[in-house]
């Protein structure tokens, strides 16, 4: 079933080396995020970008980036995302945050089909 809403997308842009307490930020920040309860989050790793200061991270061979882009997505509500820039700010020294309006189409699983044997 198909149940169209008003959410938010925060998109959050980080490298792949970045870190916070010692582990990964992009685990922090998804850990964090699944603490909170919010809707869900998906970690993407590029395969070539650059930031603020134009270094130019790339996958090929001859030039092998150890600090990839690293981009977070978390679906939810406006007000639930908010809950989160907090910890953000705290937590992220350099990168972008960005949230977008979006329409959200919900997939809802039904229960389990049942087996007959036929």
């Amino acid at each position: 079933m198909r149940l169209p809403k008003d959410g938010m997308l925060l998109r959050i842009y980080i490298g792949e080396s970045d870190h916070y307490e010692g582990k990964p930020l992009y685990e922090q920040i998804v850990l964090k995020a699944r603490e909170m309860k919010l809707a869900g989050a998906t970690v993407l790793k590029g395969i070539m970008g650059f930031g603020a200061h134009s270094h130019l991270h790339t996958t090929k061979i001859l030039r092998l980036s150890e600090d990839m882009p690293i981009i977070i997505e978390i679906v939810d509500t406006e007000e639930n995302l908010n809950k989160l820039l907090p910890y953000l700010d705290k937590t992220i020294q350099e990168g972008l945050v960005t949230l977008e309006k979006m329409n959200i189409v919900e997939y809802r699983e039904g229960a389990a089909p049942t087996k007959t044997n036929k």
